[in-house]
């Protein structure tokens, strides 16, 4: 028993001699020890460089599409563009039926034409009154008078033939002055009478003068309207606002549009980058820094850019319906900020980015 011992010691004594003699295998162990080490210095130089990386991958690339919707009704006659296509701003994208707004164009044209022949005859008529009123004014003011006098002239007779007496007048003159007198003290009532029409000079001209008014804004009426039937035909021409991509085309040559209906989008060429980050994430993210941003359709694309700015709210508070953490049971959820982040460079005009598009942008923040 003690004989096996003595031998199993020296087997172990003999192997572990033949290994120390072995130079494979004292190279294969201090290669290992050397790859350990250069694991652990490699993985400390990725912290010690990347330890104010802030990255997402709940990011996506944004930019503006604007909806384009007709001002007028009609069917459309002419379309000028195809899906995807690139457009400039004010490039005619296409044409609505003008004809019924062309008649309304001329309608509103002879409208205007009247509107202003009414008006200059109103302001003839102004002057005329301007010169008339003050002149029938004085006109009354004289018949009185002359009535007045030819009143004094038959009372006097009048009073001389019914004092004198009878052989030495006729009974026909009598009664021609007393038909005199009458007569005079009539016109004397219809020259008053004449005189207090005539005297509201200001009166009259003034209504006068409102019916040029009136006339004036007849002309500014019809002016309008002249303007809203130029602007309608005008409209029956729907052009690009702005450059960009046709993308959400839902009108064929043909179709009958209404006001306000979607007929297609344009998508400018301006895209940035939202990342949602987590709220522990913001905390020494400020505007300004620079980013990395990888793009998972083209890896090959190496964009950088800057914070641009950090949404004044979390995305749950801007939803549909945001959480009411006041009622029920509460359970933390860390929140996301979304954060603009503006692309400097890289970008290139041969593959331009979709809006959507997946991306992962990594924020120096310090």
């Amino acid at each position: 028993m003690v004989g096996d011992k003595e031998e199993t010691n020296q087997d172990h004594d003999l192997l572990k001699k033949n290994e120390l003699n072995n130079p494979k295998k004292k190279i294969i162990k201090h290669l290992m020890i050397i790859l350990a080490i250069v694991v652990v210095i490699i993985i400390g130089l990725y912290w010690w460089f990347t330890r104010n990386d802030v990255s997402t991958d709940d990011a996506f690339t944004a930019g503006r599409a604007i909806t384009i919707a007709p001002h007028v009704n009609g069917y459309v006659t002419e379309l000028l563009v195809d899906d995807n296509q690139f457009v400039h701003k004010g490039q005619l994208l296409l044409r609505i039926d003008s004809r019924d707004y062309n008649a309304s164009f001329l309608q509103a044209q002879g409208n205007l034409e009247r509107a202003k022949a009414k008006h200059l005859a109103s302001q003839y008529l102004l002057q005329v009154a301007i010169k008339n009123y003050p002149g029938q004014l004085k006109v009354a003011q004289g018949q009185l008078e002359a009535a007045k006098a030819q009143l004094f002239k038959a009372k006097t007779d009048y009073t001389r033939q019914h004092n004198i007496a009878r052989p030495a007048t006729t009974q026909q003159a009598v009664d021609y002055a007393t038909s005199a007198y009458n007569q005079a003290k009539a016109d004397v009532a219809q020259s008053e009478g004449n005189l207090l029409i005539a005297t509201p000079v200001e009166a009259n001209i003034g209504n006068v003068r409102s019916r040029v008014y009136d006339q004036e804004g007849a002309v500014k009426a019809a002016d309008g309207q002249l303007k809203t039937a130029a602007l309608n035909v005008e409209w029956t021409e729907i052009r690009a606002p702005h450059d960009g991509w046709i993308s959400k085309r839902n009108v064929e040559q043909g179709s009958y549009v209404t006001v306000g209906q979607s007929l297609l989008s344009i998508v400018e060429p301006e895209i940035w980058v939202i990342g949602n980050y987590k709220e522990t994430q913001i905390t020494d993210m400020r505007p300004g820094q620079k980013v990395k941003i990888a793009v998972d359709a083209y890896p090959f694309m190496k964009l950088t850019g800057h914070v641009d700015s950090l949404q004044a709210g979390t995305g749950s508070v801007f939803s549909t319906f945001p959480p009411e953490n006041a009622t029920g049971n509460y359970v933390k959820i860390v929140q996301r900020v979304p954060v603009k982040i503006i692309i400097d460079k890289g970008l290139d005009p041969k593959v331009p980015l979709a809006i959507g598009l997946s991306v992962v942008p990594t924020v120096y923040v310090k």
